[in-house]
């Protein structure tokens, strides 16, 4: 396939691999006596022309209605900037983003996962954010993530860590020892037969990961084997490890633990109706720390977390949860610069968003917020606290490879859940497949 194709094919669908979530926001100089970028600008901006931002961004409901709040808060201190948001859950989102962007009509601001961001930057569709935003306070180590080629573009949201979310009440109910951290693959596929033999026969334990990217990089970095591609674009899905995988969930689905392909084809990420675990079709799924209010929000007090399964070595990694960036055809550049850096150092914010972009990345924000967390915000610290001694290296996505790790890979999949391609015809085709990409 020639270049032009393929970076055709690339833009054609351009999704993620795993994951999930991100933070909330931030401090103002009413706590430490230092001025935002846009309360720097508060008197004179009041007096400009107005200025509509669009800015969109996935999430749960309760994200949705936390950050039209927010919108609103931002726009009465600076009544020239008023907002034009687009939001949804997560399904499509990427695909709307990467049309947008290609047709040079992307939002002003846009919510930006880590696992895109060297196809955006690589192609020169954000905006150099290195000035005007305020970071003193957050961790080098987290500005440095929203980094491509060594400028900013990205401004991080929040700390976030890869985890399992489970219906402890139901669990509780079934009389079954409950997930620990630090439990093992097979504790996890033991666990999913014995929640099973006290379910009902349409309801099932585990989700069917055969052709989630994100569940399968964690099993294979478990297992020592490196991440399935590597940093710099090389395919790495070792075949051993890939067909015991699938293998493992050829059995599950036979035993019903998992979800028939029908079944599990139909779920939707963080919808309070179509998430297979929020509609109680499973009982526990992938996530990431900076998900679960919106778990939260949909069944209070039914949901916790823990580590994902580990083999040799962890499985689990931490990641910046998701950023705010801005496109390089917006006109309003600085304008969005300034709503950034309200949004994550001032206390107004952080008192409207709360955890629904996870865990703050300003440290005066959190110690500010910290009094005021509940028992589930904590949950999200717990887990990144528990990730963190030996988590894995965290790999942003090759570039030229988010068709490959979001489409083939759970095309390709799928067609092994439906029993349409034999597991060892499945590899081949994952074989071939990437060498469109290198």
């Amino acid at each position: 396939m020639g270049k032009m194709s393929k970076q055709m094919r690339t833009w054609g669908l351009l999704s993620l691999t795993a994951l999930v979530a991100a933070s909330l926001a931030g401090c103002g100089s009413n706590t430490n006596g230092k001025q935002s970028a846009a309360d720097a600008g508060a008197s004179a901006g009041s007096g400009d022309k107005p200025v509509k931002l669009r800015i969109v961004w996935w999430g749960s409901q309760a994200r949705h209605d936390a950050t039209l709040k927010a919108l609103d808060a931002y726009t009465k201190k600076h009544p020239n900037v008023t907002f034009e948001p687009e939001f949804s859950g997560f399904d499509g989102y990427a695909d709307k983003l990467a049309t947008q962007a290609a047709a040079k009509n992307a939002p002003d601001i846009i919510q930006m996962d880590p696992a895109w961001l060297s196809e955006y930057a690589g192609r020169n569709q954000l905006a150099d954010l290195s000035q005007g935003i305020h970071t003193e306070d957050v961790d080098k180590s987290l500005v440095d993530s929203g980094k491509y080629k060594d400028k900013l573009y990205a401004i991080p949201l929040g700390n976030n860590a890869t985890g399992m979310v489970f219906n402890k009440n139901a669990v509780d109910k079934l009389g079954i020892t409950p997930p620990a951290n630090g439990w093992t693959w097979d504790q996890y596929f033991q666990f999913g037969k014995d929640a099973k033999a006290k379910l009902d026969k349409d309801k099932y334990v585990l989700m069917d990961y055969t052709a989630d990217y994100t569940m399968y990089t964690a099993y294979q970095i478990s297992q020592g084997k490196g991440y399935p591609i590597t940093v710099d674009g090389k395919f790495n899905i070792d075949k051993a490890t890939w067909l015991a995988y699938v293998n493992k969930y050829t059995e599950l689905r036979k035993d019903g633990v998992v979800p028939p392909p029908d079944v599990a084809s139909t779920d939707k990420e963080s919808d309070a109706k179509l998430d297979l675990m929020n509609n109680d079709t499973v009982l526990m799924k992938r996530s990431f720390a900076a998900l679960f209010p919106g778990y939260e929000g949909v069944k209070p007090g039914a949901y916790t977390l823990v580590t994902q399964p580990k083999g040799a070595q962890s499985s689990g990694w931490l990641k910046p949860s998701m950023f705010w960036s801005i496109s390089a055809d917006s006109k309003y550049v600085e304008e969005s610069k300034k709503f950034i850096d309200w949004f994550i150092n001032d206390t107004e914010a952080a008192d409207i968003l709360g955890t629904t972009r996870g865990v703050p990345v300003s440290k005066k924000v959190l110690d500010y917020l910290t009094p005021k967390l509940t028992a589930s915000d904590k949950l999200q610290i717990e887990l990144i606290k528990n990730v963190s001694p030996d988590a894995q290296p965290f790999n942003p996505g090759a570039k030229g490879w988010s068709n490959y790790t979001a489409k083939d890979f759970k095309d390709i999949g799928e067609k092994v859940m439906f029993g349409k391609m034999a597991p060892e015809a499945a590899y081949d085709e994952l074989v071939k497949k990437a060498k469109d990409y290198q």
